[in-house]
């Protein structure tokens, strides 16, 4: 079975965590461990990745320096993808004792410069604030804003991916067996120009969205959109919370969940199971119990 993994952001680095290398490393071990199961379970795979905290950062630590002069977000992209690449890379070939081959691409994605995701931002990158100190920080950098949980957050432009230039690089590589890490943050977001060139552009693709992409471009049998949550849940966070085990694509897209959240993720099942595939929302160490039919939430046209 072909499996694309997308390993969210909160998996990766959990809320109130310093935005250290040393953290990171340890959530990204963590992660290795419990997709080095799949691996070894007989499954070919390809890792994605969020980056929404550490695209945030670099861009706070950019306009520190010289705001005049700060990387746009397409760059930032690229380097957050080499970044946790890196040492997903690594710990994972740590986990499979380097019996497989793994490798890191960086990857474009192609979106629409006419998305209306550019007049009203959407996608959560950086760390969390109070109200007023998140008030402050956008007045002083133009940011815009909105509510994340009990915190607050800088919002920017999230389009609808539209192509995978970088596609038939990813099928060689896997044609060789290799284990791949690439759409990391939902990939470097550029436009196709007029003459065919390609451009970056300011934004952060939805991983998830990116994801479901691949996952049906290259012809993935299961799509796992792993979090810190163990199900999709009927009234979270209320006394009558229940998990959904088994969902069809339309009853996925038609569930109104946050769309910071499990929205995005939900579309994306929804999506991908419509094409015929499985699609599973759980828990990063319950990976290898979605696909079996265990744990999590499960998206498919037959359940």
């Amino acid at each position: 079975m072909l499996v694309v993994a997308a390993v969210g952001g909160n998996a990766l680095l959990q809320r109130g965590q310093p935005l250290t290398a040393e953290a990171q490393r340890a959530n990204v071990r963590t992660a290795a461990e419990a997709l080095a199961k799949i691996v070894r379970g007989g499954h070919r795979l390809i890792i994605t990745h969020g980056n929404g905290p550490q695209v945030g950062l670099l861009a706070l630590q950019g306009a520190a320096y010289k705001p005049d002069e700060a990387y746009p977000l397409d760059v930032l992209g690229a380097e957050t993808e080499g970044m946790i690449g890196y040492l997903m890379e690594q710990e994972l070939e740590n986990a499979l004792d380097h019996e497989h081959a793994v490798a890191t691409l960086l990857t474009q994605v192609i979106v629409d410069e006419k998305d209306p995701a550019f007049l009203k931002p959407t996608k959560f990158v950086g760390p969390v604030y109070s109200k007023n100190e998140a008030e402050e920080r956008a007045k002083a950098a133009g940011w815009t804003i909105a509510q994340d949980g009990d915190y607050w957050r800088r919002v920017v432009p999230s389009p609808k991916p539209v192509e995978i230039p970088d596609l038939r690089v990813l099928q060689l590589l896997l044609d060789q067996g290799v284990t791949m890490i690439c759409t990391g943050g939902g990939g470097i977001p550029v436009l196709r120009k007029q003459d065919g060139s390609l451009i970056g552009i300011e934004a952060v693709i939805d991983k998830d969205a990116a994801s479901a992409l691949l996952a049906a471009d290259i012809g993935a049998d299961a799509l796992l959109l792993l979090t810190d949550v163990d199900a999709v849940y009927k009234d979270f966070g209320t006394p009558s919370a229940a998990p959904l085990r088994h969902l069809t694509p339309d009853e996925a897209c038609a569930l109104d969940m946050p769309k910071g959240s499990m929205g995005p993720k939900l579309r994306a099942a929804g999506e991908f199971a419509s094409r015929g595939g499985l699609a599973g929302i759980g828990r990063l160490a319950d990976a290898m119990s979605i696909l079996d039919g265990t744990a999590g939430t499960r998206v498919a046209q037959e359940n």
